[in-house]
C-alpha cells in the first residue's frame, strides 16, 4: 500500500517505538502535522520555542536512556533549535531532530524560510541526512535512530523537503540497517583488558575517575560492583553524578574546576588512574601540563576519538563501557588477586585528611539565604529521590556539590555547552518521562529568563514541576569572575528590572512563592511538594556576594584550589 511521505514518516516512529515527540508546527512540516493529528499512538508537546522542544527532548532522552524526538519547521524553526542539537552533541545525548525543508525544486534559490539546514548543523551533529526522494525516507529514518543510539550516541538530523512529505511510495521499514563506515566497537580487546587489570592491581594509589558515559551504557551496576570490589576512591565528573551512590563511604565528591578538595587531590596524586567513560575535559584537567603527574592511565571509552584526545593514556580500551566493566569484574575475580593492602589503607589515611578539610563548608548563621542551603534542604526533604535538572552558573555547581545523587538518570543538566535556558525545558521533558515522580528544576533570575515561555507548555500539559530560583541579582557565576580575576569590575552581570516572578508563574496560572528569610526556606519547599498538581515557582532571595568553592583558577593544576 502506498502513503505519503507524512504518514510513512507517522509509521515510523511507531515502528521505532516512540511515544512523544517535541516540537512547533510551520509551512513545511504540515504535511507531517496533518497525519499526526490523525493517529493516536504518537503524542505531540507543542513547546513555545523550537530551542525548548530540544531541551525538552534531552530531559526526555536523559531521564529515561530512550532517544529523544524533535520536529520543527525550516528555516528559523530549524536555526532556533542549533543551540539544542549542539547542547546535546557536546553531552552525547541519542536524539533525532526532524527538520522541515523547502521543496526540492526550490532548494538553493533562498526561497521563503530557507536555510542549509545539513551545512548549519554539520559540526554540531553526529549525522546528518537531507531527503530527496520519499522511497528512501523510512531507511533514511531507521537509520538515524540507529546512529544516534549506537555507539557515543548524539543528535541526527534529518532535513525533509515538503514535497517528499506529499509524494507517496510503499512503505516498508527496514528491521536493520548496515552502514558501511559506521561499526562501532562494543567488546573490549582481551588483551588491553588483560593489561589494564595488570596495571592496576599493581597501584598504590589508585584512583577511579567516572563520567557520562557510564550512564549512557547504562552501566552504574558494574561501576559500583567494580568500584566496590577494588576498594578504591572513585570520583564522578558533573556529568557522571548518580553513576556511583554518592552516600557511599568510597565516594569522594565530584572533581574538577569546582570539585572537592579530597577528589581533586586524590587525582593529583594518585599512581594510577582509571578513566571510565569520560572525556578529559578541559573542566576537569585544569592545566594539562599539570594534570595527575604521578598517574599512569587506564582508560575505557566507546568512542576512539576520545582517546589520548586531551591527555596521553597508557592503557586505551574502546569499548562499551558496562562491556568492559563486566569483563574486568570477571578478570578480578577469577584472579582472586587484590590491591596491595596495607598501601591502600595508607591512601585512604591521605584521603580521610583531605576530607577532613569540609571544603563544601558554609555559614550556617547568615541571616541571608544561601543557595547552598536552599538545595541541602531540597536534598533532605525529596530524600535524594527527585529527578533535578539545573541551568547554568553558580546554582548549577551549588545543585552538583549538595545534592547527593544515589541513583543513575536523576541529574539532568547541560554539562559540554553549559546553556543557560536548559533548566526549564528539560524539567519538562523529565516530568513527561516521568510523570509519577518529582521533578525539580534548580535555576537563577538570569537563566530561567532564557526559555521562561515554556511556562506556557508546563501550563498546557498540567506539569507539576517545583521550580527553585536561586534568585541573587547577578549573573552569579560570572559576577564571581569578575571579582576573582576583574578586579571586582562587574562589566554588566548584574540583573536589573527583574520580573515579579511570583506574578508571572501565576499570569501563566501557576502558583507563585517569594522567600526571602533562611528559616522559610524549609517550609516553602514542603509546602510547594505538597501541591503534587500544581507547578510551583519558588523565588528565593539569595546572597548576592556568595561564590561557588572549591575553585581551580583558569591555568591552575588540580591541586591548586581556591577553597575559600
Amino acid at each position: 500500500m502506498e502513503l505519503t511521505g507524512a504518514e510513512i514518516f507517522t509509521h515510523c516512529l511507531k515502528e521505532e517505538g516512540v511515544d512523544l515527540i517535541f516540537g512547533y508546527p510551520g509551512g513545511a512540516v504540515l504535511h507531517i502535522y496533518d497525519a499526526l493529528y490523525q493517529q493516536q499512538d504518537v503524542s505531540h508537546i507543542l513547546v513555545r520555542h523550537e530551542q525548548g522542544a530540544v531541551h525538552a527532548a534531552e530531559g526526555y532522552a536523559k531521564s529515561t536512556g530512550k532517544t529523544g524526538v524533535v520536529l520543527v519547521t525550516s528555516g528559523p524553526g530549524a536555526t532556533n533549535a542549533v543551540t539544542g542539537i549542539a547542547d546535546a552533541y557536546m553531552d552525547s545525548v541519542p536524539m533525532v531532530v526532524f527538520t522541515g525543508q523547502v521543496p526540492t525544486s526550490l532548494i538553493g534559490n533562498d526561497a521563503f524560510q530557507e536555510v542549509d539546514t545539513i551545512g548549519i548543523t554539520r559540526p554540531c551533529v553526529k549525522h546528518n541526512f537531507l531527503v530527496k526522494d520519499v522511497s528512501e525516507l523510512a531507511e533514511t529514518i531507521k537509520k538515524a535512530f540507529y546512529v544516534a543510539a549506537s555507539g557515543r550516541p548524539g543528535p541526527v538530523v534529518v532535513d525533509i523537503p515538503k514535497d517528499v512529505t506529499a509524494a507517496r511510495a510503499e512503505f516498508k521499514y527496514p528491521k536493520k540497517v548496515k552502514m558501511r563506515s559506521y561499526n562501532p566497537t562494543v567488546k573490549g580487546h582481551p588483551g588491553q583488558v588483560k593489561k589494564a587489570l595488570e596495571l592496576i592491581l599493581s597501584a598504590e594509589r589508585p584512583m577511579i575517575y567516572s563520567g557520562g558515559g557510564v550512564l549512557t551504557s547504562g552501566a552504574s551496576k558494574q561501576l559500583t560492583d567494580f568500584t566496590r570490589l577494588l576498594g578504591a576512591p572513585i570520583t564522578n565528573t558533573l556529568m557522571g553524578l548518580g553513576s556511583f551512590p554518592a552516600s557511599d563511604k568510597q565516594f569522594v565528591g565530584m572533581l574538577g574546576m569546582h570539585g572537592t578538595y579530597e577528589a581533586n587531590m586524590g587525582m593529583h596524586h594518585c599512581d594510577v588512574l582509571i578513566a571510565i567513560g569520560a572525556r578529559f575535559d578541559d573542566r576537569v584537567t585544569g592545566n594539562v601540563e599539570k594534570f595527575c603527574p604521578s598517574a599512569r592511565i587506564v582508560h575505557i571509552d566507546i568512542d576512539p576519538a576520545s582517546i589520548s584526545k586531551n591527555v596521553q593514556v597508557d592503557v586505551p580500551i574502546v569499548g562499551d563501557v558496562g562491556s568492559v566493566l563486566k569483563e574486568m569484574i570477571k578478570g578480578l575475580k577469577e584472579s582472586g588477586k587484590k590491591l596491595n593492602q596495607t598501601a591502600l589503607k595508607a591512601w585512604w589515611k591521605q584521603v580521610d585528611e583531605w576530607r577532613s578539610e569540609d571544603c563544601l563548608k558554609f555559614d550556617r548563621e547568615s541571616k541571608l539565604i544561601k543557595p547552598q542551603y536552599v538545595v541541602e534542604t531540597l536534598h533532605k526533604i525529596t530524600k535524594g529521590d527527585a529527578f533535578v535538572t539545573s541551568d547554568v552558573g553558580q546554582h548549577q555547581m551549588f545543585t552538583a556539590q549538595f545534592y547527593g545523587f544515589n541513583k543513575p538518570y536523576r541529574w539532568i543538566n547541560s554539562g559540554g555547552l553549559g546553556t543557560m535556558g536548559f533548566g526549564l525545558p528539560s524539567a519538562m521533558g523529565a516530568q513527561l518521562a516521568n510523570p509519577d515522580s518529582t521533578v525539580a528544576c534548580v535555576t537563577g533570575e538570569s537563566s530561567i529568563q532564557m526559555c521562561i515561555q515554556e511556562l506556557g507548555t508546563c501550563r498546557q500539559y498540567g506539569l507539576p514541576i517545583k521550580i527553585l530560583n536561586l534568585n541573587n541579582g547577578y549573573m552569579g557565576m560570572v559576577r564571581q569572575w569578575q571579582e576573582f580575576f576583574y578586579q571586582g569590575r562587574y562589566a554588566m552581570s548584574y540583573m536589573e528590572s527583574l520580573p515579579d516572578f511570583v506574578a508571572l508563574a501565576e499570569s501563566y496560572g501557576h502558583v507563585g512563592m517569594r522567600i526571602e528569610k533562611p528559616e522559610d526556606v524549609e517550609g516553602a519547599i514542603k509546602e510547594a511538594l505538597k501541591m503534587k498538581d500544581r507547578l510551583v515557582f519558588m523565588d528565593f532571595i539569595t546572597d548576592p556576594e556568595e561564590n561557588v568553592y572549591p575553585m581551580i583558577p583558569a591555568g591552575a593544576g588540580q591541586n591548586e584550589m581556591i577553597l575559600v
